[in-house]
């Protein structure tokens, strides 16, 4: 199966939200959400956990809905990924995202 990736270059079949919501697995939800809460400090709750993709049609976490400022600004620029974006060397917004993960990095197609 083709990866789903994100605007980060992040890939969402990857994130326990997603295979939540595609097993439609509410002990995943609930282990998720009691993780997500602690990490976060904020509450989140079981019925929060549910996202088709950030770049999918469906829905999204509230954080990925309205929140996310990677998912607001390639959505404003209309990108396809971040990885399209001419200013993503040194872009603040992504930038956390793809230097800790190589695997973002590969994903988005960039090379430095």
């Amino acid at each position: 199966m083709k990866k789903m990736i994100a605007f980060c270059g992040l890939d969402c079949q990857e994130c326990d939200v997603f295979k939540a919501t595609a097993a439609d697995d509410d002990e995943l939800r609930q282990k998720t959400a009691k993780l997500w809460s602690e990490m976060n400090h904020a509450p989140i709750t079981p019925e929060m956990i549910n996202c088709d993709g950030c770049r999918m049609n469906g829905v999204k976490t509230p954080y990925c809905e309205s929140l996310c400022k990677i998912r607001k600004c390639a959505l404003k620029r209309k990108l396809e990924t971040c990885g399209d974006c001419p200013e993503i060397h040194g872009c603040p917004t992504v930038g956390p995202v793809i230097e800790y993960s190589p695997e973002a990095r590969e994903n988005l197609k960039l090379k430095n």
